[in-house]
């Protein structure tokens, strides 16, 4: 063990010394909604592979997120058999990059991923990760929702274990309720309603208190995809004229400022909701999770608005999966029962932000806390709303699709005006970039 210490020292001392004489790359850009990688260097980690379980995510990236599953979930799992889980946060399409590099190199090390709805085709097409249906086969006390079935499954076979469930809810600061408009409820908000309360907010205050994220490739294309699900369009949709009806909404807001100044600058919603600086949004159920349970008297939580269709959300979820050549099978499969139990599921979700869980037994567990609010919220909206899942699969890169909407938030949006040759020819942009 001091052999150990000593070379791990030398290590970090000639790292430290090559960095004196180097200039700072530029920081590649983030992947949406997620923060900088967090990795742990496998070779760092000198520990007899068959006792390490390396665990590879995208979810889970916010830092107090972390923290929770590493000391709530992963160590009592470590303590209990005896192993050391090397728990690496990344971006998709790292990970998606590791995966093929560790294949065609026939050097996997990588035991269990957790990756996102969207990039779950890629995984299976390219025979990255392996059946587990058999081995679900063998669970009798937990169900998986079946509502993201079409994605973790294929040709018959189950490949994905679904976690992490979220929809979009409606978040407001109590200082906007005075602006509320006449009549209206926000449990059973329109979205009508909601562009009349952004406009009275902000003329009331002098400045828009509505945050979305204007960053690029970040969740506006989701906050947008709520709004046009409830007027009836598909999702991604763009020029039809059910989305037109959507655009209306958000560039209402727009033409009155009702947007937070700094907008654009915006990567997630829940800092400037909790500085107080944003009073209203509809966003990621766990991301309001995590402001709403920081101070309950603060924040009113509902699903979010409705149209002429009903309730609209996009639905995503992320979902565990062994990789294929993984150097610990046995114990990945430990690991999956362990972490898919319904306590864990949902002691994992409330540490999470509430997240929904996605196995059905987990909801018997549900109490009366801040965060089991928040999930009963979302089941609400997941059940009863018009969802759509993420179909990221059906184009060459669901991150540009993204910025198509991102330009018609920025250039159209912004401006309080809703252009349908702009519309037009965005969709063509978005078209050319299907598969």
């Amino acid at each position: 063990m001091k052999r150990k210490r000593i070379a791990l020292f030398l290590v970090f001392m000639l790292a430290g010394i090559a960095l004196l004489g180097c200039t700072p790359a530029e920081p590649e850009a983030e992947e949406p909604t997620l923060e900088p990688e967090v990795i742990i260097e496998e070779k760092i980690v000198e520990v007899p592979v068959n006792n390490t379980l390396v665990l590879s995510s995208r979810l889970w990236s916010v830092p107090t997120e972390q923290e929770f599953v590493i000391n709530e979930i992963l160590k009592p799992f470590e303590q209990e058999h005896g192993v050391q889980i090397n728990f690496q946060v990344m971006d998709d399409t790292t990970m998606l990059q590791r995966a093929k590099v560790q294949q065609e190199t026939d050097h996997v090390t990588t035991d269990v991923i957790i990756a996102y709805v969207a990039n779950m085709p890629d995984w299976i097409n390219n025979d990255y990760v392996t059946d587990m249906t058999s081995l679900i086969g063998t669970w009798d006390d937990r169900h998986f929702a079946k509502t993201f079935e079409a994605n973790t499954n294929m040709g018959g076979k189950q490949y994905f274990i679904p976690v992490g469930a979220d929809v979009y809810l409606t978040l407001a600061n109590k200082k906007a309720l005075p602006y509320l408009p006449a009549g209206a409820d926000i449990d059973t908000l329109t979205w009508e309603q909601y562009a009349d309360w952004a406009v009275a907010i902000a003329e009331g205050e002098g400045e828009g208190k509505v945050v979305v994220t204007g960053v690029p490739m970040k969740s506006w294309v989701y906050q947008f995809g709520a709004a046009a699900l409830s007027y009836g369009a598909g999702f991604p949709e763009i020029n039809t004229p059910e989305a037109f009806e959507a655009w209306e909404i958000y560039a209402k807001i727009g033409a009155a400022d009702g947007y937070i100044p700094t907008v654009l600058n915006v990567d997630n919603c829940i800092d400037p909701m909790k500085r107080e600086e944003a009073w209203l949004t509809v966003f990621h159920n766990a991301r309001a999770g995590e402001v709403y349970s920081s101070n309950e008297t603060k924040y009113v939580l509902a699903p979010a608005p409705s149209g002429p269709a009903g309730i609209g959300s996009i639905a995503g979820v992320s979902g565990f999966a062994i990789m294929k050549g993984a150097p610990n099978p046995e114990l990945a499969e430990t690991f999956l029962e362990y972490i898919t139990r319904p306590d864990i599921q949902l002691k994992l979700s409330k540490g999470t932000g509430g997240f929904i869980p996605p196995v059905e037994e987990a909801l018997d567990f549900l109490g009366n806390e801040p965060t089991d609010e928040v999930i009963s919220k979302a089941i609400l909206v997941l059940e009863n709303g018009v969802v759509s899942g993420v179909p990221g699969g059906d184009f060459q890169d669901w991150g540009a699709v993204k910025q198509v909407f991102d330009n018609l938030f920025e250039n159209m949006v912004l401006k309080g005006n809703v252009d349908q040759a702009m519309l037009d020819a965005a969709n063509a942009e978005m078209d050319a970039l299907r598969k």
